[in-house]
């Protein structure tokens, strides 16, 4: 949300999930963990293939239905307890 580009319509709704995520990493005993999408998501193709990243983006966008499979698999199979992690195509 700090980078160059970054559209200011969406900085409140950023700024609030960054606060969120300070808040889980502070906490003790919690198990969590954050799902982000890439910059772009909308409605599309699900091809059920999608690339992870810890706290970077892992692409700039993403289908509606491949974030639906990413956070349907990670529910499943936990890879990223305690942590952030973005998915894109």
């Amino acid at each position: 949300m700090d980078g160059e580009g970054f559209p200011e319509e969406y900085k409140p709704e950023a700024k609030a999930f960054s606060q969120i995520l300070d808040e889980y990493r502070a906490s003790e005993g919690l198990n969590w963990t954050m799902l982000s999408p890439a910059f772009e998501i909308a409605p599309g193709e699900r091809t059920g293939k999608y690339n992870t990243a810890l706290d970077t983006p892992a692409g700039a966008s993403i289908s509606a239905e491949d974030f639906a499979v990413a956070l349907i698999d990670e529910a499943e199979e936990p890879k990223h307890a305690g942590h952030r992690f973005t998915v894109a195509n």
